[in-house]
C-alpha cells in the first residue's frame, strides 16, 4: 500500500473563536496548498482515498488536494489525524478502509511521528514541512521512503 502523507498549509496563528481546531490558512496557505495539490497531481500517485484531520487548516488542504486527484466524493474525516493522537491508530484505520494509496492530511508533530513510525518504529520523530508531501510503499509492517516533496518543489510541478 502506498501512504502519501500531506502537511497543512500556512494557518491563522489564532482563531476568531481561540480553539486550536478552527484554525484555517491564511491567504498565502491557501495558495500554498492549491499549487502543492496541482502539483502532486500532475505526478499521477494512484491516490483513491484522501482521509484528513478534522481539524479547518488540514481540511481545507486537504480539499485542495481532492479536487486536484479528483477524489472529492472519496475525502473523509477522520479524528485520528488530530495533532495529539496516537499514529498507530491512523494505521489501523486504514487498514479497515483497503485502500490502495492514500493520502493523509494533518499536523505536526503528529505526522512526524507517524512517518517514523511508518520508516523506523516507534519514537523516530521526521517531522514534515508545512504544504509538503512524503509518499511511503507499506509491505507488511515495512515502510520504503519514495519521495519527500518540499511544497516549493510541489509548486514548480506543472
Amino acid at each position: 500500500m502506498d501512504i502519501w502523507l500531506m502537511r497543512h498549509a500556512a494557518a491563522q496563528e489564532r482563531s476568531a473563536s481561540g480553539r486550536d481546531a478552527d484554525r484555517e490558512l491564511t491567504a498565502d496557505g491557501k495558495r500554498r496548498a492549491e499549487r502543492a495539490a496541482r502539483g502532486l497531481a500532475a505526478l499521477e500517485p494512484a491516490i483513491d482515498l484522501v482521509l484528513t484531520s478534522p481539524f479547518r487548516r488540514a481540511r481545507q488542504t486537504a480539499e485542495f488536494a481532492a479536487r486536484a486527484l479528483g477524489l472529492e466524493a472519496k475525502l473523509k474525516e477522520t479524528r485520528a489525524l488530530e495533532p495529539q493522537r496516537d499514529p498507530a491508530e491512523i494505521l489501523e484505520e486504514l487498514a479497515a478502509e483497503q485502500s490502495g494509496a492514500a493520502l493523509l492530511v494533518g499536523h505536526e508533530p503528529h505526522l512526524g511521528g507517524l512517518l517514523g513510525l511508518l520508516l523506523g518504529g516507534n519514537g523516530l520523530d521526521l517531522p514534515l514541512k508545512k504544504a509538503s508531501v512524503v509518499w511511503v510503499e507499506r509491505e507488511g509492517r515495512a515502510g520504503t521512503l519514495r519521495a519527500m516533496l518540499p511544497a516549493r518543489v510541489l509548486e514548480r510541478i506543472r
